[in-house]
């Protein structure tokens, strides 16, 4: 499955974006989905994921509370909704995907292309 993520751009603290993930290329509903991040000088690090038919997420803490993953399988598409911005969100946002049948969700993941998200304060 070939991953594409978009959405990104720049919004003022406070603010909200919605991301986009398509999916082409295989079958997206046997893979978990997720969500990283890399902002600048720092390590790649998890954001959110959701189960394979949607029935379970799971959030990183400093996202828990303002954001919501969601899927739809029909469009092979995955989403992030992250509310309240602020600075310390700005990062490239990567959707990635586990072929693991597991959760909580584990390594390897495979990231697609990102999309930026710039937040100003």
């Amino acid at each position: 499955v070939q991953l594409q993520a978009s959405g990104g751009g720049l919004v003022q603290t406070g603010g909200s974006l919605r991301l986009s993930c398509a999916a082409s290329g295989g079958t997206f509903s046997s893979r978990t989905m997720g969500w990283f991040r890399q902002a600048p000088g720092k390590d790649r690090e998890f954001v959110a994921a959701i189960s394979r038919d949607g029935g379970n997420t799971r959030y990183a803490d400093f996202v828990k509370g303002r954001s919501t993953v969601s899927r739809d399988n029909a469009k092979n598409t995955v989403w992030l909704q992250v509310n309240d911005l602020g600075p310390e969100d700005t990062a490239v946002y990567y959707c990635a995907q586990s072929r693991v049948y597991a959760w909580p969700p584990r390594a390897p993941w495979e990231w697609g292309q990102g999309t930026l998200v710039t937040v100003s304060s």
